[in-house]
């Protein structure tokens, strides 16, 4: 722990999804969602942080506080920055496309220093800082930036992203906990009139959402794109930058590296940034499938973190018996093991009522992850495959029905059916791609479920006084 660190006045702030339950020692939350045990001097601690109170600069207070940032179950406020707009290097790689760069310069002019990397271009980039000769990709020009930068913090903004006014400042402030590495803003779809602006703005791969977090494998925010991203320089020179490698998912590559480590990855949508879609059906399909492409060097890079689905054996099970038309097995799995649950949580003070809301909500998600992995990643086996049997066609016309329901919570502003066309095709697009990249990888890597013990005796955790 810092001298910094220790003198800040901390404040946190519960996650969204955290209950206290009536004895103030157990808590539920957090990403992934756990059970967090605590002692009666921790339990008074928490719930005085939680009112509002400041974490005292005590050694073991901040290591507790510094325990439930990384769950997930709290969030640091921090209130200023000691870092500013000129400990910033603003890299944007470019590769034919400067057009714009000028509407770019002029958003972050506030920052002290824009270096663009010209990639290749026909024609060179004005005003470059580093230009290739030949195109080699957005991870080698990435690091062509940063390692020119000589700043404290390396902005990565694409060409064809536009920061809002005020993006940067909540993001420095995150970096007040010497923990973080990296953290990115909310990138927005630029709106448009367009059938795939207007898709974009509640479906854009880009967008995580409106809930910030630790980013790791298997939480809400899983990964971060690198079309604005803030790092410390530091820790891109300790894992040597982007794998120049890899055409797509390098920049998921990079944050999975960070937060294997001892660093933290963060997600800020009170920062916002906007990105333009995509200008033609053809550009966006291809984007889509160059993403899904992506699956099969990050599974063999990272194995599980790219499975397409997590879900319990037994949620699983449940699901798979409905499928091959045993809907009675199907039931009694789920219902059989939704009744264990109560009984393993409740030395942890979580009522049996709960608990069995909880394993009802297991259940109901993992019938939707693999509805998603179904039309999704394993589209070209597993439609056909309910298609041709009689239990099987119901679940395959459930899952599709999810795109409706999609639409009604989202009210996206196109119709049910030009949403639902797209949505189908952006959902083929992608599965092309892992399939496509499985065959090249020679791998099955990215297309096997990982079937997790449900819920898991990691997610039971008790810490110290």
């Amino acid at each position: 722990m810092t001298d910094r660190q220790t003198s800040t006045q901390l404040h946190l702030t519960a996650d969204q999804s955290v209950q206290l339950w009536e004895d103030g020692r157990t808590l539920l939350g957090g990403s992934p969602y756990r059970v967090l045990r605590l002692s009666t001097q921790a339990a008074d601690l928490v719930g005085g942080w939680l009112a509002g109170a400041p974490v005292s600069p005590v050694a073991a207070h901040r290591r507790l506080a510094a325990r439930l940032v990384r769950a997930g179950i709290a969030h640091p406020v921090h209130r200023t920055a000691h870092l500013t707009a000129l400990d910033v290097t603003v890299v944007v790689p470019v590769r034919d496309r400067p057009d714009g760069l000028a509407g770019l310069a002029a958003a972050v002019s506030d920052t002290a220093k824009l270096l663009v990397v010209d990639d290749g271009s026909k024609l060179p980039v004005p005003g470059s800082a580093v230009r290739h000769e030949h195109s080699r990709g957005p991870a080698a020009a990435r690091n062509s930036g940063w390692r020119k930068a000589g700043t404290e913090l390396v902005a990565f903004l694409d060409a064809d992203v536009t920061p809002e006014p005020g993006w940067l400042e909540p993001l420095l402030r995150q970096f007040e906990d010497p923990a973080v590495v990296a953290v990115a803003p909310r990138v927005r779809s630029t709106p448009g009139r367009s059938l795939l602006a207007r898709y974009e703005q509640v479906r854009s791969p880009l967008d995580l959402g409106p809930v910030g977090g630790v980013v790791r494998p298997g939480s809400r925010v899983s990964y971060l794109p690198s079309a604005a991203l803030v790092l410390r320089t530091a820790a891109l020179r300790e894992l040597g930058g982007f794998d120049e490698r890899m055409r797509f998912g390098e920049d998921v590559d990079l944050i999975w590296r960070l937060a294997a480590g001892t660093g933290l990855v963060r997600y800020e949508p009170a920062a916002v940034v906007r990105h333009e879609p995509r200008r033609s059906w053809r550009a966006w399909v291809e984007q889509r499938f160059g993403y899904g492409t992506s699956a099969a060097p990050l599974a063999l890079r990272h194995g599980r973190a790219v499975t397409p689905v997590k879900v319990s054996f037994w949620s699983a099970a449940a699901w798979g018996a409905l499928a091959l038309g045993r809907p009675a097995a199907g039931v009694a799995i789920a219902a059989g093991t939704a009744a264990l649950l109560p009984r393993k949580l409740a030395p942890f003070g979580v009522p049996a009522r709960e608990s069995l809301q909880l394993a009802a909500r297991g259940h109901l998600g993992a019938g939707r992850l693999l509805a998603d992995a179904v039309t999704r990643s394993w589209w070209p086996v597993a439609v056909p495959l309910l298609a041709a049997t009689r239990a099987g066609r119901p679940l395959l016309a459930a899952a599709f029905a999810r795109h409706a329901l999609d639409w009604h919570r989202d009210r996206p502003p196109l119709d049910l059916p030009r949403w639902t066309a797209v949505r189908i095709a952006d959902d083929l697009a992608y599965g092309a791609g892992v399939w496509w990249g499985a065959l090249r990888h020679r791998t099955v890597a990215p297309l096997l479920p990982d079937l997790s013990d449900w819920p898991g005796r990691d997610g039971v955790q008790r810490p110290a006084d």
